[in-house]
This record gives C-alpha cells, sequence and structure tokens, in this order.
C-alpha cells in the first residue's frame, strides 16, 4: 500500500479497557481506521477473512482460540493481512508468533509512539519488534546450534519433528500444548502423525526412537 492510503485495524482482544486504549490511540491518529473488534481467537479470524483489514493487532492470550493458531489460520487464508502480535508475554512465545506469521510482537505497556510506527511498518511489509523482544531474538540467533546436514526423521514436519522432541523430554500433550501455544487437538493430530509415519506402536517406542536418534532437544 501507498504512504498516503488509510490504514484499516482489527483490533482483537478480549479485554474491554485495552481495546479501549487501542481504539482512542488510533481513532485519533489520522490515517488510520479500524474497521472492527473482536473478543475471541475464533472472531478475529472470521472478521479478518471477512473485513481483510490491512492490520491485526492480536492479543495472543484469547478465549476460542490463542492468538498464534488465529494468526497461523488468518495467514494461511488472507497473506494479505499482516499481524501484528501486541501482548503482555516476554518470553519464548515469539517465536510461535513468528512461525505463524505474525509480522510484528509488541509488549502491551509499549508507548504510543512505538504502537504506532509499528502498526504503519507492519502495513507497508517491514517486520518490526519490541526492543526487548528484538533482543531475544538476537540473542536466541547468537547461541542457535549450528544446524547438521543431515535431517533426522526427514519424513516428519518441522512441528512434527518439535512434536517429538518434547515427547521425548518426557512432556504430556497438555505440556506441549501449553509450551508451543497450540490446543491440545492439534498436539494429538501431530502425535498420531508421527506414529504413523515412524511406525511405532505407542509413545514409549516413539521416545527410544528419538532418544535413539539423538532427538532429545
Amino acid at each position: 500500500m501507498s504512504e498516503k492510503e488509510v490504514i484499516r485495524v482489527l483490533i482483537a482482544d478480549d479485554h474491554p479497557v485495552f481495546r479501549f486504549g487501542l481504539r482512542a490511540l488510533l481513532q485519533g491518529e489520522a490515517g488510520m481506521e479500524i474497521v472492527g473488534e473482536a473478543t475471541t481467537g475464533r472472531e478475529a479470524v472470521e472478521m479478518a477473512l471477512a473485513l481483510k483489514p490491512d492490520v491485526v493487532l492480536m492479543d495472543l492470550n484469547m478465549p476460542e482460540l490463542n492468538g498464534v493458531e488465529a494468526t497461523r489460520r488468518i495467514r494461511a487464508q488472507a497473506p494479505e493481512v499482516a499481524v501484528l502480535v501486541i501482548t503482555m508475554f516476554d518470553d519464548d512465545t515469539v517465536f510461535a508468533a513468528m512461525r505463524a506469521g505474525a509480522r510484528g510482537y509488541l509488549l502491551k505497556g509499549a508507548e504510543a509512539e512505538e504502537t504506532l510506527r509499528a502498526v504503519r511498518a507492519v502495513a507497508h511489509g517491514e517486520a518490526i519488534f519490541s526492543p526487548a523482544i528484538a533482543d531475544r531474538i538476537m540473542d536466541y540467533f547468537a547461541h542457535a546450534p549450528r544446524p547438521s546436514s543431515q535431517v533426522i526423521f526427514p519424513e516428519l514436519t518441522e512441528r512434527e519433528r518439535e512434536v517429538l522432541t518434547l515427547i521425548a523430554q518426557g512432556l504430556t500433550n497438555r505440556a506441549i500444548a501449553e509450551r508451543l501455544v497450540l490446543s491440545e487437538k492439534t498436539v494429538r493430530n501431530h502425535v498420531s502423525n508421527i506414529f504413523s509415519k515412524l511406525q511405532v506402536a505407542d509413545r514409549a517406542e516413539a521416545i527410544i526412537r528419538a532418544r535413539d536418534a539423538g532427538l532429545t532437544g
């Protein structure tokens, strides 16, 4: 979009006070228009697909459907819609949000000007992160292990290998769902696919296969 076009924004957050604050901030800014407000993750997906805003301001801790999964669905079905995560979480959920297709990640409590700058940036195709989040990302890549030339279990998707690694660490489906910000149903589907692809009968056998291959995280 060009610099002079109005940026159409959908607010997705289940906290009325925070929605009010964002609404007041954006309504007072020239060149921005609020096209809707969603209070659940499922509603955010439906409204994003129906309204096709330029930017969705997405909270992560949403009822019905978490913000990461909502982001994934929006980006899969409407890749032209940019998602800017605005959350209280200053942790590794940033990586889950990035994998889901979020174009930016801001912490609630960011200054008004920082928030407005982030909305404009993602609307114009840029990626933007709060300073604290940018530091976390830089630290992650600075200490990331050098990738091996051989992929363990190439028949698995990246997400399935991630789930298998957590299974090998002894995590339950519920714990895996919380760690990866996924629904338990999604984790169960991944586990079923892993068992099928590795031709193992149960969790114990999958753990043995994973540990024998060195996939323990």
